[in-house]
C-alpha cells in the first residue's frame, strides 16, 4: 500500500492570506537560486497588457514589474517521479501583481524555460505563456551567473544575462513592506481556453536577503514597450523552498 507523505510546502500555513484549497495539490517542485528584481512602472503601461477581469495592484503609487530568474528542481506531478527532461531546469519569468474577485495574485507576461516538455505541459495544463529558451545557470562560491536566450517563434526574441550574490543573512519580509507586497503571493492568474483562471500555490514564507547584482542584458521590459532603468529598485536573493501547486479553477468574479 502506498503511504501518503504530507507535502513539505503544506507544513506551515499560518502566513497565508487565505486557507489552503480543499483539494489535493497536483504539481510539486522546489525553487533554487532565485533572484527577485523589481522596477516601479506606470500602471497604465501594464494595464493595457492585462486581460479583462484583472485589476493591477500598486504599492507607493506604482505598479511593479518583476524579472525573476531561478532553477526549478525536483519538478513532478503528484504520485509520479520527476521526468528526466523536465525535473530540473532553468526558468525566467516576467510578472506583475493583480487582483480579481478580492483575491491577489501574480500575472505572468512571459515565462522562459530550458525544458521543451515543461514549456508545452505548462501551456496546455495551466494556460501560462511559456517559451523555449537556451539557458545556463552556474553557481560558484555563492555567486550566481545566469543567462537566458529565448528561441521560440511564439514570442519575440529576448535575452537576459546577470550575475548576483547574496549580502547578509535572510529574513522574512516585514508585514506591510514593499518586499512582502512583491513576493508573498499565493495565487497566479492565466488566460486559458478563453477565460480567466486562477491557480493556487503553497510554500513557506520567503526568506530574503539583499543581493548585489550585475545586469549584462535585459530585454524583458523592452518586449512590453518599457525602457527599464539599468538598476532595479529592489534586488532580493531568496532561500530555496518547496512548492506545491493546485490545478487552476475559474477565477473568482
Amino acid at each position: 500500500m502506498m503511504r501518503c507523505v504530507p507535502h513539505p510546502a503544506l507544513a506551515s500555513t499560518a502566513h497565508r492570506p487565505w486557507p489552503l484549497p480543499d483539494r489535493p495539490w497536483v504539481l510539486s517542485m522546489a525553487w533554487h537560486d532565485l533572484l527577485f528584481l523589481h522596477w516601479p512602472v506606470p500602471a497604465a503601461a501594464l494595464q493595457a497588457h492585462l486581460p479583462p477581469g484583472l485589476e493591477l495592484e500598486t504599492f507607493a503609487g506604482s505598479a511593479w514589474l518583476g524579472v525573476v530568474p531561478f532553477r526549478m528542481v525536483r519538478t513532478r506531478w503528484r504520485f509520479l517521479p520527476p521526468v528526466p527532461t523536465a525535473g530540473t531546469f532553468d526558468e525566467l519569468n516576467v510578472r506583475t501583481y493583480v487582483r480579481a474577485g478580492g483575491r491577489s495574485g501574480v500575472w505572468f507576461f512571459s515565462l522562459d524555460a530550458a525544458s521543451r516538455l515543461a514549456v508545452e505541459g505548462a501551456r496546455l495544463g495551466f494556460g501560462l505563456p511559456y517559451f523555449r529558451a537556451r539557458m545556463a545557470c552556474r553557481v560558484e562560491h555563492g555567486n550566481v551567473e545566469y543567462r537566458s536566450e529565448r528561441h521560440d517563434r511564439r514570442g519575440p526574441p529576448a535575452v537576459f544575462a546577470a550575475g548576483w550574490s547574496q549580502r547578509g543573512g535572510g529574513a522574512v519580509a516585514a508585514p506591510g513592506s514593499l518586499e512582502q507586497f512583491l513576493v508573498e503571493r499565493y495565487a497566479l492568474f492565466a488566460w486559458r481556453r478563453g477565460r480567466l483562471v486562477c491557480g493556487e500555490i503553497a510554500h513557506a514564507p520567503w526568506r530574503l536577503a539583499p543581493a548585489e547584482v550585475r545586469i549584462d542584458a535585459c530585454d524583458m521590459g523592452r518586449i512590453l514597450g518599457l525602457a527599464l532603468p539599468p538598476a532595479p529598485v529592489s534586488a532580493l536573493a531568496a532561500a530555496a523552498l518547496d512548492v506545491a501547486a493546485f490545478a487552476p479553477r475559474p477565477a473568482p468574479a
